[in-house]
């Protein structure tokens, strides 16, 4: 039960936070943090019970046994790295959230939704089949939404928010298509039980659709390339959410499904070449927009979005080293990166400013937040002694053993290097560069403790382990021996001796040394070579496909009853057609089962529907109407239905003597339409008409299926206790669908007596003016 529990804990923790969140000062951020630390705290207990025995922690109660879905949940090494990062995290972003948002008037909304969000994560990482994996993931995508749109009353902020939802929920259904045919090739819907079947997989017919829709559901969640616009605006919404949804959570969650997908969809050239071209892409991109970026926030989305391109293509290589290296990396920047979104939080709250243009000398005024900004960057930057510098060096040891690795290899010096001057750019120029002469919009000081703490327990723990990084070994361990399908113990050391990745880190260092000192060249070399905005591209997307919605409405919603009509009539005549074509047409005999007493009737039928279309009086096409609906009662006599004769007499008399009764005050029939028009409509009717003859030919010498109609007969008196075999389908066999008609015909007769009731006096009354 530790695992449901995880999720009890966050589940009540969402309405709780409207609560806790009233509280004042410090007491606000530690109430607002201790649901996400028992959770953190249980996920440990499991993982650590899952590590030492060597065996998946699971549950798995009947949800809707009618499509084979239960609430299954397990844990494996990935999920249990990424539920650790979402609950720890978390818990130290509520604390940060409880300082930063003050008094606002709206803050417990924003407390709820961060809340519900880390539910949707925490339920993302441990879910084990794959339509509930799903539903968390469009939680996620819901309430990402939420937090992205906090600031309602800003255009921009909706417009943001709208734009995430319809990517990643774009990339959703690619995702959940893509489950469902991988689900229908291996048997199973338990990632569980996705041992071994890799071979299956990319073996078969479908391998190629499965890869293209997961993949793109991936891609759409982690803002890879050409999807990575969504991420850089989703940081309209509050520093809490910034430093939480889009840096250390949301956004690995693409990069948590190549994870799980790789020991399953993985190891083909599709991966490998789509996978690694997509995330060095997403690499080189997300740098040059951090670089061109003065807003603190702004930059370091940039970094986030390098970042996960370097990830993926890191899980495109797919090698032992490559995972372990995407692993070390996905973790230290989780560290780091969430460090550095609160403490650009914490400058804005401070100084009433995130631009860097004007920001210098604050670890005066600010010693804490400079501190863990000095030490989040340093490990951004790589640098020894830091957990940033081991994901660095596992990168390059990973690269040297790729396809095409000098190529790889230099991507990832670039993305690394330039990574490396924004490290200096975001947080340390603010802090220890000399003080800048403009006038800040607040005087700066340091920011209330559970501001700073939150960072500075991050950066430290960085430090931590970056020093003793065994003690990262089993977690490691177990999350990568889950990515590769096998086992594979993890060793992680900080020296290595004196090799190629350390030469390259070295490269690196200096290459980002000359990024950072020469920033008017940079600026000037990324602004000469300016692309495409693909914001704009979506922009244009976007107005194209509301532009032809609203083109289609136009033509299909007329407010015309003709137009109506023949929109469903020419529809329904082309789908009738179009398997008609298929399946061929059917064999005519005209006197097959046709007798003079059909023959009269069926005639007497035509012309009357003939005079009800023809004529030019109501009460003409009223009573033409009621002979062909006689004639059909006549048929069904004829054909032993005395039930259904019967029904469709009163039925038929009814309507006629209502209709007869409102036509009467109605004036004449006047010619509107043209000659044209009416000889249109007229053959476009005689041909709908002429193909539901042939489809009900057709389908009436068609027999998939034995005729239900005998076994009905023999269960009517045994189980129904029933002659009449109408009565006791209509009664016994098919109740809800006869309860369902009779509710319809109820809601119309209200309708009716409402109409006949209402006063002529009161509803000719002119409007009040």
């Amino acid at each position: 039960m530790m695992l449901p529990s995880v999720l009890i804990v966050l589940l009540i923790a969402v309405p709780l936070a409207a609560y806790t969140g009233r509280a004042k000062g410090a007491l606000r951020s530690l109430l607002l943090a201790a649901p996400a630390a028992v959770a953190f705290v249980l996920l440990i207990i499991a993982g650590t019970t899952m590590i030492a025995t060597g065996e998946a922690v699971s549950f798995r109660v009947s949800w809707v046994p009618q499509l084979g879905l239960d609430f299954a949940l397990s844990l494996n090494g990935v999920g249990l790295l990424l539920g650790l990062l979402v609950t720890g995290i978390g818990a130290l972003i509520l604390a940060y959230a409880g300082a930063y948002m003050g008094q606002h008037t709206e803050a417990l909304k924003l407390f709820v939704f961060l809340y519900a969000f880390m539910l949707s994560m925490a339920g993302l990482a441990i879910s084990d089949h794959l339509l509930l994996f799903f539903v968390f993931w469009e939680l996620t995508s819901i309430t990402s939404y939420l937090l992205i749109g906090y600031q309602h009353t800003d255009e921009k902020a909706r417009r943001n928010a709208l734009q995430a939802l319809l990517v990643t929920g774009l990339g959703g259904m690619a995702l959940l298509a893509g489950f469902i045919l991988l689900a229908n090739v291996t048997g199973t819907w338990y990632l569980s039980e996705m041992t071994g079947v890799r071979e299956l997989v990319t073996g078969h017919t479908l391998y190629p659709a499965i890869f293209t829709l997961i993949v793109l559901g991936a891609f759409t969640k982690s803002a890879q390339f050409p999807f990575h616009f969504w991420l850089p605006n989703a940081m309209v919404a509050p520093t809490p959410v910034s430093a939480y949804l889009h840096s250390a959570t949301m956004v690995k969650a693409g990069v948590f499904l190549l994870f799980l997908m790789l020991p399953v969809i993985g190891g083909t050239p599709a991966w490998e070449l789509t996978v690694t071209i997509i995330g060095g892409i997403t690499l080189l991109v997300g740098c040059v927009f951090g670089l061109r970026q003065h807003d603190l926030k702004t930059m370091l989305a940039g970094t986030t979005l390098a970042v996960l391109g370097l990830l993926t293509l890191l899980l495109g290589i797919g090698s032992e080293k490559a995972v372990l290296a995407a692993l070390l990396f996905m973790m230290g920047h989780a560290l780091y990166k969430a460090t550095l979104f609160m403490m650009a939080g914490s400058v804005d709250h401070e100084t009433g400013t995130r631009d860097a243009r004007l920001l210098g000398g604050l670890r005066k005024s600010m010693p804490w937040t400079a501190a863990a900004a000095l030490l989040a960057a340093a490990s951004m930057m790589g640098l020894p002694l830091f957990f940033g510098f081991l994901g660095k060096e596992y990168t390059y040891k990973a690269s040297l053993y790729a396809e095409m690795e000098w190529l790889v290899t230099a991507v990832l010096i670039l993305g690394n290097a330039m990574l490396f001057a924004l490290a200096i750019k975001a947080a340390i120029i603010p802090f220890w560069s000399k003080a800048k002469e403009q006038a800040l919009p607040k005087h700066p000081h340091e920011a209330p403790w559970p501001m700073f703490a939150g960072p500075l327990l991050l950066a430290v723990l960085g430090v931590i382990f970056g020093i003793f990084p065994f003690l990262l070994n089993p977690l490691i361990t177990s999350a990568q021996s889950f990515s590769l399908g096998a086992a594979t113990p993890a060793e992680i050391k900080l020296w290595q001796g004196f090799n190629l990745p350390l030469l390259l880190s070295g490269v690196t260092v200096a290459l980002g040394l000359a990024i950072a000192s020469l920033p008017r060249v940079v600026e000037k070399l990324l602004h000469a070579a300016k692309l495409p905005s693909a914001d704009d591209v979506y922009d244009r997307v976007l107005s194209l496909i509301l532009g032809a919605s609203y083109v289609q409405t136009r033509a299909l919603q007329s407010g015309y009853l003709r137009n109506y009509l023949l929109i469903i009539i020419l529809s329904t005549g082309a789908l009738i057609l179009s398997k008609l074509w298929r399946f061929g047409l059917p064999e005519i005999n005209i006197a097959n089962g046709i007798t003079p007493t059909v023959a009269v009737m069926s005639l007497l039928m035509v012309g009357a529907t003939f005079f009800a279309v023809t004529t030019s009086s109501r009460l003409t096409a009223l009573v033409s109407l009621g002979v062909a609906g006689y004639g059909v009662a006549m048929l069904f006599a004829y054909f032993s239905a005395p039930d259904l004769a019967i029904t469709q007499i009163l039925v038929e008399t009814l309507t006629v003597v209502l209709f007869a009764w409102v036509v009467y005050k109605l004036p004449a029939y006047r010619l509107l339409s043209s000659k044209r028009t009416v000889a249109f409509d007229a053959v476009v009717s005689c041909l709908a008409g002429g193909l539901v003859t042939l489809l009900v030919i057709k389908s009436n010498a068609l027999s998939h299926q034995p005729s239900i109609s005998q076994q009905l007969a023999e269960w009517s008196m045994p189980l129904a206790y029933g002659a009449n075999i109408v009565n006791v389908i209509l009664v016994d066999f098919r109740a809800l669908d006869t309860l369902g008609e009779i509710g319809v015909l109820a809601i119309a007769a209200l309708g009716v007596w409402a109409l006949l009731k209402g006063d002529a006096k009161t509803s000719n009354k002119p409007p009040a003016s």
